[in-house]
């Protein structure tokens, strides 16, 4: 009662031909792995520590590497846990019948082939029979609900993929293409590859392809072609067997595309040199991926000492022997082939044959001492004490077993931890290997690496095509730069456009671009704004200078003028031009030049209030004067025609008054101004903001716009519009009164000026120098128009007062009346002469009597 049964799944054969369920033996996958389990039983019964005093037997089945005949094998397990009712059978004599209990198998250690352990594990969990895998690595047997009694010692494939995506993302990749063979290892290796990047994010599939079962001639030139399409994607992640790994690397090779492509490679590939053989070139710098493994010395020792004689035990072995020495048993009835030789029993594995310890040994006997761990504790826990199996572990109770497996941790024949995860897997170690070619005395696969539940690189030592040190790049599309933002494409996270942030946006975050405030322009690389440089107009630039000049020549000229009249204040022709109204005429010609400098000056409150005060005054005191003078003219003119009395306010007292009443609207109006709104100064930023933002500035002027700079000027404009009517109406006075037609050509030109001054002013307010044209526009109007009305006013008298002395006397005086008598003769003379049509003149003169 001391014994307890594991049972086993092996494949002992391979899959038969059709219509047979087995086919040939399996040497390694089969015989090797079953002789493992063996070996660890025997070793843990002669363990005095591990379970003393209870012996572990074994039941093993083939499963001819085929899952519905597993099936069907496996049935045997269940078979004993299966009730039959034998109530109504009776032996002969009337005793009910011996009915022999088949062995019950409190655990199985099995199955290779994934598809096999799928199969098995249905029918294992309906009779709560703990299984545990040596060999199946799908993913698929991770889940806990539908496979719940099933736990292995190796990892699932999807640690791989979480592997592979920690190189990848290790590398700084995140762009790269998925290669699959069609079937359940590589597809659902692509698919845990795929779905772990997308919970890890930051990593793109660009294409993932399938290879099919049977490709075509052209296919896999077919798929290198495609990988190109996204050739950004150099990273290739490749579940694929060997042969297709060879013919894609060779494919590859016939492309040219040498030392383009990046193979992240499975253990499918591992560190095998068949995949690449002469293909090196192609596959350098290839990582690929393998589960650590050892080799278990024990178990070398153990096998190679197995023979005819001491192996009874294995069912199978005889057809081994056969097999591994190519050699026929005799057994009785059968005859032997005379081509084969006839089995000694004396040949001996390893040195009849070649042997090679097969790969999953180790996680086999991993497996056996995993379940005789579990039942260790259980014994402790339920049989405390007890020698053998105690009624507590007759019959031993799966669902208790299995916690007790998921629970055991011990270190293995290979010296590492054996443990299970929730899921019943163990953990991940694989071992990450490079193939080098350059700068190493043998090309080969390097260890760069390890992965045990997180990756461990050494990117020192990693070499890429032509033993280049740099770690290419695999990424859809490079950082941005500074000042650019990230366009994404749709449906892409890897993958943007990099936009330049424009014309005045800087670049707010990754994504965005913002527009400075009104006051700042963005830096030279658009990654923030600083302020926009604050301009004025000096005093040294061309716009500056050549109004200032010519101020400066009609201060000069003006001043002269004056002086000039001070120093001949009696003499007639300064007498006769008016000397108060000059006075004041020549004042406001002298304000028109002042007004440049403020103009030019810095702007400030001070200098604003005076620029609002002395823009319109100057010309105001100018056309005041002009308009009083001609006005008189025309007065006196119109009056003689009427009556001998002379008309009122024509004293030179009372034309200062007009004068002064003319200019006092235009202060009035300034004073109300400067109560409405306070003199102050501003910056313009939007006046210079052109496309380039280098070119920004802000300008700091008054706080006088356009439109009020011109209200300024209009009324001086319809004082001088008015002086100009008056003008056109007095030209017909005779020569003595010389005033009236000068003062008609001052104003027509005047008006001429001023008439270009509009389209220029308002014509470039658009352009980046506005504020410099109008200016100077301004300016140089108002000095051309004081230099008309000086030039044409009194250079002439100055002229004649310094030149022509002599000119300089008395005339005889002539009284109103004579002066009204001249004009009204001339007049007449000129209507007369119109009215003949014979074209006789009349020289009726009468004599001028007031001499």
């Amino acid at each position: 009662g001391n014994n307890i049964t594991l049972g086993g799944l092996f494949p002992i054969h391979a899959r038969g031909p059709h219509g047979l369920p087995c086919g040939e033996i399996k040497k390694e996958k089969g015989i090797h792995r079953m002789e493992a389990m063996l070996y660890a039983l025997d070793q843990i019964n002669s363990d005095p520590e591990l379970l003393p005093n209870i012996t572990l037997g074994a039941r093993i089945l083939d499963t001819c590497s085929r899952d519905t005949y597993a099936l069907e094998q496996s049935l045997t397990f269940v078979q004993a846990l299966i009730q039959k009712d034998t109530s109504d059978i009776r032996c002969s004599n009337g005793e009910p019948p011996i009915i022999r209990k088949p062995e019950r198998v409190i655990g199985v250690i099995g199955a290779s082939a994934s598809s096999v352990s799928i199969m098995v594990a249905n029918v294992l969990r309906l009779f709560e029979i703990p299984q545990i895998s040596y060999a199946s690595t799908a993913p698929e047997l991770s889940d806990n609900n539908r496979y719940d009694f099933f736990s292995r010692v190796v990892p699932p494939d999807s640690y791989q993929a979480q592997a592979m995506v920690d190189i990848v993302k290790a590398m700084g990749w995140n762009y790269v293409s998925t290669l699959a063979s069609e079937g359940s290892y590589g597809e659902s290796g692509v698919d845990s590859f795929q779905q772990i990047s997308r919970e890890a994010g930051g990593l793109c599939i660009a294409q993932s392809l399938k290879i099919p079962r049977e490709p075509k001639p052209g296919e896999f030139d077919k798929i290198i072609k495609r990988l190109m399409e996204t050739s950004n994607a150099r990273g290739v992640i490749i579940f694929a067997n060997e042969d297709d790994i060879k013919r894609v690397l060779e494919a590859a090779k016939r492309a040219n595309l040498t030392g383009h492509f990046l193979f992240v490679g499975s253990d499918s590939w591992g560190a095998k040199s068949s995949p690449i053989l002469d293909q090196e070139d192609v596959a350098e710098g290839a990582v690929t991926i393998l589960p650590k493994r050892a080799s278990i010395e024990g178990f070398d020792q153990y096998f190679t000492s197995r023979s005819l004689e001491n192996n009874r035990r294995n069912i199978w072995f005889a057809e081994f022997w056969e097999d591994d020495f190519r050699c026929k048993l005799t057994r009785p009835g059968i005859k032997i082939d005379s081509e084969k030789k006839k089995c000694t029993g004396e040949e001996r594995i390893n040195r009849d044959t070649a042997y090679e310890q097969e790969g999953k040994v180790q996680f086999v006997i991993d497996a056996v001492y995993a379940m005789a761990h579990a039942l260790h504790s259980m014994h402790l826990d339920l049989c405390p004490g007890a020698m053998g199996v105690c009624d507590k572990m007759d019959p031993v109770e799966g669902r208790l077993l299995l916690n007790y497996i998921r629970s055991v941790n011990f270190n293995g024949s290979a010296g590492t931890g054996v443990l299970f995860n929730e899921n019943g897997d163990a953990p991940g170690r694989y071992d990450i290997f490079q193939y080098q070619m350059s700068n190493t005395t043998i090309p080969g696969y390097r260890v760069i690496g390890q992965w045990t539940n997180n990756l461990r690189l050494n990117m020192e030592e990693m070499q890429w095509s032509g033993g280049d040190r740099q770690i290419p790049d695999s990424v859809c599309s490079f950082p941005c730069n500074p000042g650019e933002r990230k366009k994404m494409v749709k449906g892409v996270p890897c993958c943007w456009h990099c936009e330049l942030c424009d014309g005045y946006q800087y670049q707010q975050d990754e994504m965005t671009c913002e527009t400075c405030p009104f006051n700042m322009r963005p830096t030279p690389n658009r990654t923030s704004c600083r302020s926009t440089p604050i301009i004025k107009l000096e005093w040294h630039s061309p716009w500056a200078i050549i109004p200032v000049f010519l101020a400066i020549l009609g201060i000069l000229a003006t001043s002269f003028v004056v002086i000039t009249f001070i120093r001949f204040n009696d003499t007639p022709i300064v007498r006769a031009s008016g000397r108060e109204l000059s006075y004041v005429l020549l004042t406001g010609i002298f304000l028109i030049y002042l007004i440049t400098f403020l103009m030019i000056a810095e702007p400030g409150a001070v200098v604003c209030a005076f620029r609002r005060l002395l823009l319109g005054l100057g010309m105001a005191i100018t056309y005041s004067a002009m308009l009083t003078k001609t006005n008189r003219i025309y007065r006196i003119f119109e009056q003689g025609k009427k009556s001998v009395s002379p008309p009122k306010f024509i004293s030179p007292t009372s034309q200062l008054a007009i004068t002064f009443i003319l200019m006092s609207v235009q202060l009035l109006g300034v004073f109300v101004w400067f109560a409405v709104i306070p003199p102050h100064t501003i910056i313009d930023y939007e006046e210079q903001r052109p496309p380039n933002p280098e070119m920004a500035r802000g300008v700091l002027k008054c706080d006088m716009s356009d439109l009020s700079l011109i209200c300024c000027l209009s009324y001086s404009i319809v004082l001088m519009v008015t002086c100009t009517v008056y003008a056109v109406k007095s030209r017909g006075v005779p020569e003595t009164f010389n005033e009236a037609k000068p003062i008609g050509f001052t104003m027509y030109t005047t008006c001429i000026v001023w008439l270009a001054f509009v389209p220029i002013f308002f014509g470039t307010a658009q352009s980046t120098e506005k504020m410099f044209i109008q200016t100077t526009t301004l300016t140089v109007s108002m000095s051309l128009s004081a230099s008309v009305s000086l030039g044409m006013l009194y250079i002439p008298k100055v002229y004649v007062i310094i030149f022509h002395p002599e000119q300089n006397v008395q005339k005889r005086k002539r009284s109103f009346k004579a002066v009204v008598q001249a004009a009204t003769m001339s007049t007449r003379l000129s209507q007369k002469s119109n009215d003949k049509q014979n074209g006789e003149t009349q020289n009726k003169i009468e004599p001028d009597r007031t001499q």
